[in-house]
């Protein structure tokens, strides 16, 4: 399967367990790999043979942004779930949220979760 890749797109928003995570916001990076079949827009060179990676980055920026979750797998299952509603040819995401200021209370580059969903698993 074919893939179009969305690598480290940086949105600020209020997810997290603990409240104040929920009032002042962070910053999350977010990667997803997009399984589409791209023979047809290779040979047509149209994008609605494709999926607009564009509109794409701003479903998954919206979707972040407009909800709240208490938990990163919450967050990338509905990011999934979204971006299957959004893009009927999409059969696969693998998404993977990173959340560089997690507050741990020790040195880290990031806490983060990696998902993989299939259409039909949804």
């Amino acid at each position: 399967m074919d893939r179009i890749i969305i690598e480290n797109l940086q949105v600020h928003a209020n997810h997290g367990v603990f409240p104040e995570e929920n009032a002042l916001g962070q910053r999350f990076v977010i990667s997803a790999v997009l399984h589409v079949d791209l023979r047809d827009a290779g040979k047509s060179d149209a994008l609605e043979d494709s999926i607009d990676y564009g509109a794409a980055c701003r479903l998954i920026d919206v979707y972040t942004r407009g909800t709240t979750h208490k938990l990163l797998e919450r967050l990338a299952q509905g990011i999934v779930e979204e971006l299957f509603a959004a893009f009927p040819a999409l059969e696969r995401v693998e998404l993977t949220i990173k959340k560089p200021w997690a507050p741990i209370g020790l040195p880290l580059d990031y806490a983060g979760i990696a998902v993989d969903r299939a259409r039909d698993e949804r």
